[in-house]
């Protein structure tokens, strides 16, 4: 009996004695001071001045600086087509002869008779100032011939007018006629398009006005050839405002070297606006947007790793152009600004400064 009491004794003080090391454990990690957090990575941008050529983009379509259809002035049957569609063709080349055989019989009569009234107006000339022949006479024929010769004009015209040619260089389009097909009057030929050059018309909101002129360059892009660039500038304004968009169409000539560029495409227009030597700007992921206004995270007091403590700084924000924002005011070269992850940073907090990776793709390009 007095050795179970012994043993229980026993077993009770050791019990005691682990909770007691056990509480004793829990007070001294207590006390002791939590061990720093570890500092939060972000990707950062070091502020640098660079040059600042902004753009205006825009959308808008590609239309021909010439084209027009080909069609017939007078009525007639088609006798002979000159072209190929889609080939090119050169100013003043026929395209299509109508069936001109009566007026080149009624031309050769005319001519002979406008001879005959020639060799009378000759003579009566002659014989006018000897007073052999009476002066009424002499204007009559001198009427004959100046008919005559209106009549030749008229017809030589007709017979000009059933030979259609072109009437600029161009690339003519799908031929809408046949042989022996009759024609009246602006019967549809074909299309003729000068591809040399075409207009860029495209709209920009009118508060951009004041910052659209005649001459500026235009860089214009098409998906039909992607990393291509084609270059014109700016040759009209159109002088009124769209009533319901309140937009104003620009329209600028582009050269079109191959003739890869098409009427009717849709493009991408890009104006180049005034630029300045050097401006602070930073990816427009680094900058927040609230009601408090616009700001920014920073890295200040960086040690040799690159471990600071992040500051939110208020921004003025000017243009925005290809994925970045200029700052006017806040930001000085050399400032260290984050550009993304700053939702998860704390005003106050350690951060790792990491390399933007982004911007450095950007560098390289």
């Amino acid at each position: 009996m007095r050795r179970s009491t012994f043993y229980t004794v026993g077993a009770l003080a050791v019990l005691f004695g682990a909770l007691f090391l056990w509480r004793m454990e829990r007070v001294s990690a207590a006390d002791r001071p939590a061990a720093p957090a570890a500092p939060l990575p972000v990707e950062t941008v070091v502020v640098a001045p660079r040059a600042d050529q902004p753009s205006l983009d825009a959308v808008g379509s590609l239309e021909a600086v010439r084209q027009v259809t080909i069609a017939p002035e007078v009525a007639g049957r088609v006798v002979d087509i000159r072209f190929v569609a889609g080939s090119r063709v050169s100013a003043g080349q026929p395209l299509v002869q109508l069936y001109d055989a009566p007026e080149q019989a009624k031309l050769a009569g005319l001519q002979a008779k406008a001879d005959y009234t020639r060799r009378q107006f000759a003579r009566a000339e002659q014989l006018v100032p000897n007073g052999a022949e009476p002066k009424a006479t002499f204007d009559a024929r001198r009427y004959e011939l100046d008919a005559a010769r209106a009549d030749i004009r008229e017809t030589q015209a007709v017979i000009t007018q059933k030979l259609i040619r072109a009437p600029f260089s161009g690339v003519i389009g799908l031929r809408r006629v046949n042989l022996g097909q009759y024609l009246n009057p602006g019967d549809a030929i074909a299309t003729l398009t000068d591809l040399d050059a075409l207009h860029a018309n495209f709209t920009v909101p009118q508060k951009a006005l004041s910052r659209v002129a005649l001459g500026q360059a235009v860089r214009v892009t098409t998906d039909a050839y992607p990393g291509r660039t084609f270059e014109g500038r700016v040759t009209a304004i159109e002088p009124q405002v769209g009533d319901e968009t309140r937009n104003i169409t620009v329209q600028a000539t582009v050269a079109n070297a191959g003739q890869l560029l098409r009427p009717g495409m849709y493009i991408d227009a890009h104006l180049a606006l005034p630029g300045r030597d050097a401006v602070i700007s930073v990816p427009d992921t680094a900058v927040q947007t609230s009601q408090a206004g616009d700001s920014v995270v920073v890295v200040e007091q960086r040690d040799a790793r690159g471990v600071g403590v992040a500051r939110v700084r208020q921004v003025r924000i000017g243009a925005r152009d290809r994925g970045r924002i200029v700052v006017e005011d806040g930001l000085r070269a050399g400032d260290v600004v984050v550009t993304t992850g700053q939702l998860r940073v704390a005003p106050g907090a350690k951060v790792q400064a990491l390399a933007d990776a982004s911007a450095q793709r950007e560098s390289v390009r």
